[in-house]
This record gives C-alpha cells, sequence and structure tokens, in this order.
C-alpha cells in the first residue's frame, strides 16, 4: 500500500476529524464539528506546531499532532506528540512509524531537544515506538534528541 507522510492543509482537517470519530468513539459524540476539528483547523498554521497527515491516493490514512512547548528542565523546546491516529486497514503498512518518523524530523528541524507523548496502549504498537529510541519515563515515553556527544547546559 502506497502512502505519503506530509504537512496537513487546511482541506484535511475535515478528512482527519472523519478519522479521529471513526477511531475514537468518545470522540463520536462530539461529531466532526466538535472542538478537535477547530483546534486542527488552527494548528495547521501555527508554528509551534506540526499537524501531520498519511495520504494514500488522496484518503487520509493517518495524522499525527506536534506540539511545542518550552521547558526549562530540558533545557529547550520539547515536542510532544498530542495525537497519532491511523485507519486500521494500514496500521500493518508502516503508517505510524513514518508519521513518527516525520514527527521526530519536524521537531529536530524546529530545534527541540526531545519528543514525548502518551505511551500506546497496544504492545505492538509500543514495541515500534521503542525501535525509533523512545524510553519509558514514568507515566510518558520521550525520545532525546540532543545529538550524541552535545552537553546540554
Amino acid at each position: 500500500m502506497e502512502y505519503q507522510v506530509r504537512d496537513a492543509r487546511i482541506t484535511d482537517v475535515g478528512r482527519i476529524s472523519a478519522l479521529l470519530v471513526a477511531a475514537d468513539a468518545t470522540l463520536a459524540s462530539a461529531g466532526p464539528s466538535g472542538g478537535a476539528t477547530d483546534l486542527l483547523r488552527q494548528l495547521v498554521y501555527l508554528p509551534n506546531a506540526a499537524v501531520l497527515v498519511a495520504d494514500a491516493r488522496r484518503a487520509i490514512v493517518g495524522a499525527a499532532v506536534l506540539a511545542l512547548r518550552p521547558s526549562v528542565r530540558a533545557g529547550g523546546m520539547v515536542g510532544t506528540v498530542d495525537l497519532l491516529v491511523v485507519d486500521p486497514a494500514y496500521t500493518a503498512a508502516g503508517v505510524s512509524a513514518s508519521l513518527l518518523g516525520e514527527a521526530l524530523r519536524s521537531a529536530r528541524n524546529k530545534g527541540c531537544v526531545a519528543v514525548e507523548a502518551e505511551p500506546p496502549a497496544d504492545p505492538a504498537e509500543r514495541q515500534r515506538w521503542i525501535e525509533l529510541g523512545f524510553t519509558e519515563r514514568g507515566p510518558r515515553v520521550l525520545r532525546d534528541l540532543t545529538p550524541v556527544g552535545a552537553a546540554r547546559e
């Protein structure tokens, strides 16, 4: 199955929302016009966030949201994978790993020193995150982006 990971466009927000509603029954009650859709519209344009989509022949089959925040404790900007959703038909195609890889690249490009997220509940998905360099740190998983040999101040 071929797909392309790219930055989301404002025209993708409706399709991302539909994917969210299909994947999460708690969002289904809010409907596609809920707060998540409005927030996604804003995030597409914000420089301190990245909204990524996996596009398979003009169908959105996955999405990820990376939000950036400053952290004194970490010594710079920290990216948080706030959302990662994949169409069940594309889970075996490596869409989540591709979206995470692109989120890590985007975080590096935006000057982040680390990326964090809530750990996935699915053991197979959690293993994919570990293979991408995430480690468990309390209730979160963390991926350090500081180059090897570089010292943090």
